[in-house]
């Protein structure tokens, strides 16, 4: 009878917190508030809630952290020693003459720089280059960013950073083998997806009302600044730390580290010391101010998902009886359920899917390298497209576009990316 209260109070305690990150409650303290409160109504013994939901999360969560340190880093060498730009900057040439195609390409170039990018940083760099150039070609502002944000989310498959992020709640699945191969093809079909949907809305580029879009955003004549220009060599590093772990099986720390210097290197920042000291100073600066914030928020998350986790065995027996046993039917029903993932809801595991994810996986009914795609999979659906994402949220201020048209753009495209890339989670893991 206590067990069944206490099963009822958490779900309680869960459901008043989808309502809470829904209207926009901050998301640090709402998970830390959750994991006192789950540690209470679990009757999790003080000594245990100190050392096991507080301390022990946190400190092995420390290599995680440093893969988002070195993933920044990366990004804002790749903005600051214009490889990025330069990359950008080439799209830019077929732009007027061939519209559709200008567009496809930044697509491509947003994903390929994104696969060992990251975060809200890189992406404002990157985002006030390209966004400008598809406004420049004749895009509306809001197929421009939705095309963009769609863009970025293609590669989070592969991009060992995030990757590091998800792993912390399935810590026995693997970056590399097949796990690649699946995230190579999921990226691909959304890629595949966001062509697609520029071609459908294709009857909305106008070049004649590029100059007013770009006036509202406060960025005419952005196709005149002066882009440095860099050897083309350097095109391709931001592919390097994935090609070392394919290649060489290299960790994403020294394959990162690897890319960076290359791109140092290549693009003369390490013609003198001092200069090169400089370079590296400054852009280290920059890359841990960019992610401060979302380090606090990931030792929240992670707190609560020591909570939870504790508590996964008083939910096993509700999700043996709702769960399908069958792989496959749960693979699609997570891509049926998809949406579920926005507003950071229960399939989202930056937001309430915390808890989705910590007592799925405690209650062992599936393997971690099957559990960490199929929850992958809803989730990028909101990275890409969600009112909650940080950078999309700079997106929609920046771009002056309200939330409603970039939700109605992009959420059926990604729900259609979200069941075909489940179906691939069972093809590859099922």
């Amino acid at each position: 009878m206590t067990s069944t209260i206490i099963s009822i109070l958490l779900l309680v305690t869960f459901a008043a917190f989808i309502v809470y990150i829904v209207k926009g409650g901050n998301l640090m303290i709402g998970f830390f508030v959750m994991a006192i409160l789950w540690s209470v109504i679990g009757l999790v013994p003080f000594n245990t809630a100190i050392q096991k939901v507080f301390a022990e999360p946190a400190l092995n969560y420390g290599p995680t952290i440093i893969y988002i340190v070195f993933g920044s880093w990366f990004g804002r060498v790749l903005v600051d020693s214009g490889i990025a730009p330069a990359i950008s900057e080439q799209t830019n040439k077929v732009g007027k003459k061939k519209p559709l195609i200008a567009a496809i390409l930044v697509v491509f170039v947003t994903s390929f720089i994104f696969v060992s990018a990251y975060g809200v940083g890189s992406v404002i760099a990157i985002g006030v280059i390209l966004l400008p150039i598809l406004l420049s070609v004749g895009l509306p502002r809001d197929l421009a960013l939705s095309a963009f944000a769609l863009a970025i989310g293609a590669p989070m498959y592969i991009n060992v950073v995030l990757f590091n992020q998800i792993k912390a709640f399935f810590p026995k699945a693997i970056y590399g083998g097949k796990y690649l191969q699946f995230g190579m093809v999921a990226t691909a079909v959304q890629i595949i997806a966001v062509v697609i949907f520029l071609i459908i809305h294709r009857k909305r580029i106008d070049a004649s009302k590029a100059e007013e879009n770009l006036q509202i955003i406060g960025a005419a004549g952005a196709d005149e600044k002066q882009i440095e220009s860099v050897p083309k060599i350097a095109y391709v590093v931001p592919i390097i730390p994935v090609l070392m772990n394919m290649l060489f099986h290299w960790d994403a720390i020294p394959a990162l580290t690897l890319a960076t210097l290359i791109a140092i290197v290549l693009t003369g920042r390490a013609k003198n010391f001092k200069k090169f000291v400089d370079f590296l100073n400054s852009t280290i600066k920059q890359s841990i101010s960019d992610i401060a914030g979302l380090i606090m928020f990931l030792m929240a998350l992670i707190m609560f998902s020591g909570a939870a986790s504790i508590n996964a065995p008083r939910f096993k027996p509700i999700f043996e009886a709702i769960l399908p046993n069958s792989h496959l039917t749960l693979a699609i029903m997570l891509g049926v359920l998809a949406p579920l993932a926005l507003f950071r809801g229960p399939l989202h595991v930056w937001g309430a899917g915390a808890a989705t994810a910590a007592v799925l996986s405690g209650t062992g009914l599936f393997s971690d390298a099957f559990l960490l795609p199929l929850l992958y999979v809803p989730t990028l659906m909101a990275v890409s497209t969600d009112i909650t994402q940080s950078w999309n949220v700079w997106g929609l201020d920046y771009m002056k576009v309200d939330s409603k048209s970039f939700l109605k753009l992009g959420i059926p495209v990604m729900w259609a990316v979200s069941i075909i890339n489940e179906l691939l989670v069972y093809y590859f893991f099922g």
